[in-house]
């Protein structure tokens, strides 16, 4: 009497589905390797192929005449970034990015201290709340928001008005660097937007640091005879490190290749992201736009290295 032919295929299934459990069993690495295949092609294609695609392009060169492309090895396109304009806004981008990662760890060590030793409970929940939830709403929307905050009728004017500080105001916006005739379209104002928008990529970081460092560290600390300050400094600030270089590579990175808070809370003069988008946009020169676009690549390399010696990836 033979089995019926739905048996015969389903003992079929499970005899395949059976050898190949015994095959990763026996191979686990095997399994480890098809699993990892398709995101590390993905990986490789898209990311990695995209980016020596770039380099590559910078390799090249625009016709003056033309305005084509000139396929032949050449690091003229180089050269030109040492240009005093486009130099400059290399220059301007890294200090911003600077300025603004250092103004973030200033705001975001004391609220990841305080999230870190004594939010507990509900308390800690509602402060993970607080800094995630501006991460939910969309990013054009809180840049726009700011933009209206920061112009001349917005809500920031107003309080300098009803505050009677409208001269602070003024002086702020009359030096040379920073300032402009309103705080929508002035350095100051992308660098608030920008500390606002980042902010939370530091705080978190911090924090986690922050909640690895043993309390009894800072009793024996003051027990020892250290004040507030000594204690931050040989105590709070080298354990912390790694949290701090950790949000570091987020908020400086960010603001590095960033161009639309530049573009929509700045002044006409431009940053690395805008420029690699006017360059392959309006200008059409690819290959310049291509050189541009590696060098936040270099920086974050060298920034990166840096960062691995002093042990921020345990922080991430």
């Amino acid at each position: 009497m033979t089995a019926p032919a739905s048996t015969v295929i389903l003992d079929g299934r499970q005899g395949l589905m059976g050898r190949l459990s015994d095959l990763f069993w026996r191979r686990p690495n095997l399994l480890l390797v098809l699993m990892l295949v398709p995101p590390l092609l993905w990986l490789g294609i898209i990311y990695v192929g995209s980016l020596l695609a770039l380099l590559l392009q910078s390799f090249f060169s625009i016709d003056e005449f033309s305005g084509l492309i000139n396929y032949e090895f050449t690091l003229s396109t180089y050269g030109q970034l040492l240009q005093p304009a486009n130099f400059d806004v290399i220059l301007r981008t890294l200090l911003m990015a600077t300025a603004v990662t250092i103004a973030s760890i200033g705001l975001a060590f004391p609220i990841a201290y305080y999230a870190a030793r004594y939010a507990q409970g509900k308390w800690k929940a509602i402060f993970y709340l607080g800094i995630m939830l501006p991460l939910w709403s969309s990013y054009l929307v809180k840049v726009y928001a700011w933009k209206l905050i920061l112009a001349k009728e917005g809500i920031l004017t107003w309080i300098f008005e009803k505050l009677h500080l409208t001269w602070l105001l003024d002086a702020i916006l009359a030096i040379p660097v920073i300032g402009g005739s309103s705080l929508s379209i002035s350095y100051i104002g992308t660098f608030i937007v920008f500390c606002y928008v980042w902010l939370p990529f530091m705080i978190l970081p911090i924090q986690a640091s922050l909640e690895r460092v043993p309390g009894n560290l800072i009793e024996a600390s003051g027990d020892l005879g250290a004040d507030a300050r000594q204690t931050f400094r040989h105590v709070l600030l080298p354990l912390s490190l790694p949290g701090i270089v950790a949000g570091s590579i987020f908020t400086f990175s960010l603001t590095l290749g960033d161009y639309i808070i530049p573009q929509i809370v700045g002044t006409s003069r431009l940053f690395i992201g805008q420029a690699v988008y006017a360059q392959q946009g309006t200008a059409g020169n690819i290959p310049l736009a291509a050189a541009f676009s590696v060098v936040p690549i270099v920086i974050m390399g060298i920034y990166l290295s840096i960062a691995k010696r002093l042990g921020a990836f345990d922080a991430l």
